[in-house]
This record gives C-alpha cells, structure tokens and sequence, in this order.
C-alpha cells in the first residue's frame, strides 16, 4: 500500500530517477533543491524511507541562498526529515539516520554549513527516534542544540535556525517513536544509492 505523502514535500505525478537530478548537470541551485526534495517525495512514496532521507540530503546541500522561488515555497527540509522519522514504516528498511548524520557531520569537507545541517538532523533523530543509538567506536565531540544554532546562524541562510527549531519544537511536542529492539541495520552511508550518477 503506498504511504500516505509527505506534506513537508511537494508532490510529483511523474516516475522519477537518479536522472531527475542527473540532468542539473553541476548546477547545485534552486532546480537542483527541488528536484531532490521531489524525488524525496517519490521515494517516500515508494515505500524506501532510508534512499528518501538520501535525497533530502542532497537538499540540504544544494547551494541555495533563501530568496529562491523553491526555497521560499519549500523551506529547508527539517521539517520533512522529522516527519519522515515519525512516519516511517518499521517493515522498511531506515538504517541508522543517527549514525549516518553522525558520521557525515564528522566527514564532509570543505563547508561549514553542511556540517552543521548535518548535526541539527542528528538532534532531530535522537529527539524523535531515541532507538537509534550513536556509533560509540566513532570518537567525536557532539555538539549542543545552541552551538548547532549558532553555527545555522554564521554559515546559513536567512531564517534556517527558526526553520529547524521549529522542527526540533514541533518534534518535542509528539510522542517520540517507541523503542524497538533487534539489529538497527547499517548506517545509510552503507547504501549504495548514494551514487547517484550509476545506472
């Protein structure tokens, strides 16, 4: 049966694919932003959480500066991640999206801000998701909700820290998901659909 849609994504008709976002070229603007919050929604609603929480991600890393049209109608997606995390089908396969924003604040290079989107989705996981635990054999000072803000504020765009706190806000006030035992599966870095040039 196919889930219900996210509402903090735009909806598409169409069937869509890696070559969605392949055909921006290098261009990682405002289409690109679009685009991978669509094939977001595509995934979502085909059932795969953990390759939609992927193209979130590439969202959140599109170089956008807030006063685009796609930005302004879809703000950045933190609302989407913390929805994806409420909604999730337990029978899906999710990963660990607590490790996988650990790992990557700690690995991306060559910008700030990536770092720090990647750590305010770390706070959203362990706010609504506690299940999920951290990789204790990764060795990294995690940052606090206020040092995550600031670091929106210096290296973000106009209103990404209202934006996210909003989101971290409205994930306090819901129940977090209950805790699940058995094995978490791997982190998401471990898909291989984060190539998204292969055919």
């Amino acid at each position: 049966m196919t889930p219900p849609p996210c509402p903090c994504l735009p909806l598409t008709d169409r069937t869509l694919d890696w070559k969605h976002l392949h055909e921006c070229g290098s261009d990682r603007g405002s289409v690109f932003y679009h685009r991978c919050l669509e094939y977001a929604q595509y995934l979502w609603q085909y059932s795969t959480p953990a390759r939609c929480l992927l193209a979130v991600d590439r969202a959140l890393f599109a170089s956008v500066n807030g006063d685009e049209p796609e930005v302004r109608s879809w703000p950045l997606p933190y609302a989407a991640v913390a929805w994806i995390l409420h909604h999730a089908d337990p029978d899906r396969f999710l990963g660990n999206p607590r490790v996988h924003y650990q790992h990557l604040a700690d690995r991306v290079r060559g910008s700030e801000i990536k770092r720090w989107r990647s750590w305010a989705c770390w706070h959203l996981v362990r706010a609504i998701r506690p299940d999920f635990e951290g990789d204790p054999r990764h060795r990294v000072i995690v940052p606090a909700v206020s040092a995550v803000a600031a670091g929106l504020n210096d290296f973000g765009i106009p209103g990404e820290v209202a934006v996210w706190k909003k989101a971290l806000a409205d994930a306090a006030r819901e129940p977090a998901r209950p805790r699940v035992t058995g094995p978490q599966g791997p982190s998401l870095r471990d898909l291989p659909v984060r190539r998204y040039g292969q055919k």
